[in-house]
């Protein structure tokens, strides 16, 4: 594939690295300070800008009919206009909050738990999430979707950060450090708790998953997510 690189912070850099292991080349890289090849050669790109950043680039993509995989969180209030785009363009787009297979695979395990969990109203929810000091969003878009999958199967209604509301989910949000990703669950009631958690250790694991989709994606048209992917 002839990848141009939306965003070349971190993330960039590390699907750069596994992207020529896989014999993939990349033709364009954009990011806030420069613009480096011709976008227009693409067969795909791939989405890791700033939430400021993410909306004007992947439509700019969308555009040029070259499908999108974007893992930027931050600008979700958006994703309607870019389904439109996406839709009007007959060209594929794929979102997801977390590329990571365990991730994806610790979300099926949130839903179940919580299905079965839903009789039990002697149990509270809440949700933790732990970042590196460096990330923009709070809460993480993970968090956001482990929240919403609660909030579907739950007798919650809604979510809050770091703080309690009658029929909120809360979200407690930490940034610090070098922490690459943790997310944990907690059921908790007076006498027990039962918790499930994912921790990653590695941004090559968010890498290695968005190549995957990319991959997946191309000759596709539609609105996909990574369960679309692993499935």
């Amino acid at each position: 594939m002839k990848i141009a690189l939306l965003g070349y912070g971190k993330m960039g850099k590390e699907i750069e690295s596994i992207s020529k292991k896989r014999n993939h080349t990349i033709i364009s890289k954009i990011d806030k300070d420069f613009i480096e090849g011709d976008l227009k050669l693409a067969d795909i790109a791939i989405n890791f800008s700033i939430p400021s950043s993410a909306v004007s680039n992947i439509t700019m993509a969308l555009n040029l009919n070259i499908p999108v995989v974007s893992g930027t969180t931050g600008w979700l209030k958006n994703f309607k206009k870019i389904e439109q785009i996406s839709k009007k363009n007959n060209v594929g787009f794929l979102y997801s909050s977390n590329f990571s297979i365990g991730v994806n695979i610790f979300f099926k395990l949130n839903k179940y738990l919580t299905e079965l969990m839903k009789e039990y109203e002697n149990y509270s929810i809440e949700l933790n999430e732990t970042h590196h000091d460096q990330k923009v969003d709070s809460p993480s878009g993970t968090a956001i979707s482990i929240a919403n999958d609660i909030i579907s199967n739950s007798r919650y209604e809604k979510w809050n950060l770091n703080s309690d509301k009658k029929k909120s989910l809360r979200i407690n949000s930490t940034r610090k450090g070098n922490t690459i990703g943790i997310h944990d669950v907690c059921f908790k009631s007076d006498v027990d708790q039962i918790k499930i958690s994912h921790e990653s250790f590695s941004r090559s694991t968010y890498a290695m998953g968005a190549i995957f989709a990319a991959e997946w994606l191309i000759g596709k048209k539609g609105i996909y997510s990574m369960s679309d992917v692993i499935k």
